[in-house]
């Protein structure tokens, strides 16, 4: 017997999620984070500024800022930075304005940063933090994933995967550890850890006000 018809799921107010991706260069990170992004509206993409030379088909302000080291090291003496790593002879970091605007209006933002980086952003945020370390499924499809993309030298690939030993190192300081062999099957495990993120009762400040409204109408 029917109930009536079908009710539309309450509005619960809840808390900005920052979502972290890590992982070696070449692992998949960036290509999942954009994916993502793709098919999830209420997700942000965190821009962050950089000191490197653009890439090949890089946009400024899209896929990073792109700064010299006098205006990093000017953004970061005047606090303007949530976090900030070094890596590979360039500077990485998150402007912290665009960060705490997009929580406060309970936007969830995500984040294509290294182990520096994300150890940084726990430490400032907390349990606003939910993060995820992308692993290749070999180390060979590793390398054949750099070379393939051409886009840098032999030495700066050479640099990239003599590093990439002590990125996975820090595997074990994420909350969820995906293998992106399938990047089908990763984005899939991506999607399903955001979902259950946002449903977790510490995110969900609305739940007293709806709880006690339930309970009044009973």
């Amino acid at each position: 017997m029917s109930d009536g018809p079908p009710q539309q799921t309450p509005s619960i107010a809840r808390r900005g999620i920052l979502l972290v991706l890590s992982s070696p260069s070449g692992a998949g990170k960036t290509t999942l984070a954009r994916r993502l992004i793709k098919a999830d509206a209420q997700l942000l993409l965190s821009v962050s500024v950089t000191t490197r030379k653009p890439r090949p088909g890089e946009v400024d302000g899209k896929d990073y800022c792109f700064i010299d080291e006098a205006e990093f090291q000017r953004m970061r003496a005047a606090g303007e930075l949530l976090e900030w790593a070094r890596v590979h002879e360039n500077s990485y970091a998150t402007p912290k304005a665009p960060v705490l605007s997009a929580l406060e209006a309970g936007r969830d933002v995500l984040f294509d940063i290294d182990w520096q980086g994300a150890r940084q952003l726990r430490s400032a945020m907390g349990e606003h933090v939910a993060s995820v370390f992308v692993l290749p499924p070999s180390g060979k499809s590793l390398e054949r994933r750099l070379r393939a993309r051409a886009q840098d030298a032999d030495s700066v690939v050479a640099a990239r995967l003599a590093g990439a030993a002590t990125e996975i190192a820090h595997w074990s300081e994420y909350d969820y550890v995906l293998v992106n062999a399938d990047l089908e099957e990763s984005l899939a495990g991506l999607a399903a850890i955001l979902r259950a993120e946002r449903l977790k009762r510490v995110r969900r400040h609305g739940l007293n006000a709806f709880v006690r409204q339930l309970v009044a109408e009973l």
